[in-house]
């Protein structure tokens, strides 16, 4: 069973990463905002993921992956500059969670 529930795991991972690779439309501090992580967060995740079991995967690579595509190309085409209202809500999230 546990090679299944990795498998099904992996599957879903590699759906998430489909998910938010079509929906450029959602900005990285929306997500923050709303889910507490964003697309740099699994990249992070990613490598110490691959840390953990041994294995190099730098920052770069594993942002390529989590966006599917390098991530400055990413940058250049989807990504907006945060209004003055999110940052003000996510800099508000920040203080709640610091203060938990």
């Amino acid at each position: 069973m546990q090679d299944k529930t990795v498998e099904l795991e992996a599957a879903a991972f590699r759906q998430l990463l489909a998910h938010l690779q079509q929906h450029t439309e959602v900005q990285n501090i929306e997500l923050m905002m709303l889910a507490d992580f964003c697309r740099n967060c699994l990249a992070k995740w990613y490598v110490a993921a691959a840390a953990e079991r041994g294995m190099e995967v730098n920052y770069e690579q594993a942002r390529e992956i989590v966006y599917g595509m390098p991530y400055s190309e990413w940058k250049d085409r989807y990504q907006t500059d945060a209004t003055a209202e999110q940052l003000a809500a996510y800099e508000a999230k920040q203080k709640l969670k610091s203060q938990s």
